[in-house]
């Protein structure tokens, strides 16, 4: 394991057990953000870097009983948390790596990915592996239930210009791992960047 990775888990791990305690109130968040997905029932949905489920819900909702939802992420503690949460029940859960996707090649029509930018250890190469596996023509969501300077605010730190999530960096990220931007919005309740699948 990447020292990456080792530094993603042992964040994560440590903060598992109460993560939605520290969070309850992004729900409607996360219901709205997949909204602007505009998945139809029986979509194939990946939650990229799911956490503890919070998407999940709101995914197998809008694909239906004929829709496949997944939820990957590198943490056990966080999954455990999602099934502690019961939120195994709306999707399946994966451990893996969004590098690595033990997924076929355009087999998906729509990645839904929450705070899951900062903590890429490659970005282009990873964004490019969600692509991967999605269809042309498939979407993806990079949301965050709050915006890029309240996030800063919060953390008692200043937004830098090479913030991956700032609209100048992520779009060229994005083209260059075959995505196109479609919209983005970084407003204080939340941070949501579209993207279509290119090819």
């Amino acid at each position: 394991m990447s020292d990456d990775h080792a530094h993603v888990q042992e964040f994560f791990t440590a903060r598992a057990a109460d993560w939605d305690a520290r969070f309850p109130d992004d729900g409607p968040a996360y219901a709205a953000a997949v909204a602007e997905l505009g998945l139809r029932k029986g979509d194939r949905v990946l939650d990229a870097g799911c956490g503890t489920g919070r998407a999940l819900p709101p995914l197998r909702e809008a694909v239906g009983a004929s829709g496949v939802v997944l939820g990957v992420d590198l943490t056990p503690a966080m999954l455990e948390a999602a099934v502690r949460a019961g939120r195994d029940r709306a999707g399946q859960l994966l451990l893996a790596d969004v590098a690595t996707l033990p997924l076929r090649t355009g087999s998906l029509d729509a990645v839904f990915a929450a705070g899951l930018v900062a903590h890429l250890a490659d970005p282009t190469e990873n964004l490019r592996e969600l692509a991967r596996v999605v269809r042309p023509g498939g979407k993806l969501a990079l949301f965050h239930p709050i915006g890029r300077a309240a996030l800063a605010a919060r953390q008692g730190r200043q937004i830098t210009p090479d913030d991956l999530r700032a609209e100048a960096n992520l779009g060229p990220l994005l083209s260059g791992s075959g995505w196109r931007m479609t919209s983005y919005f970084d407003e204080d309740a939340r941070f949501l960047a579209l993207a279509v699948r290119e090819g």
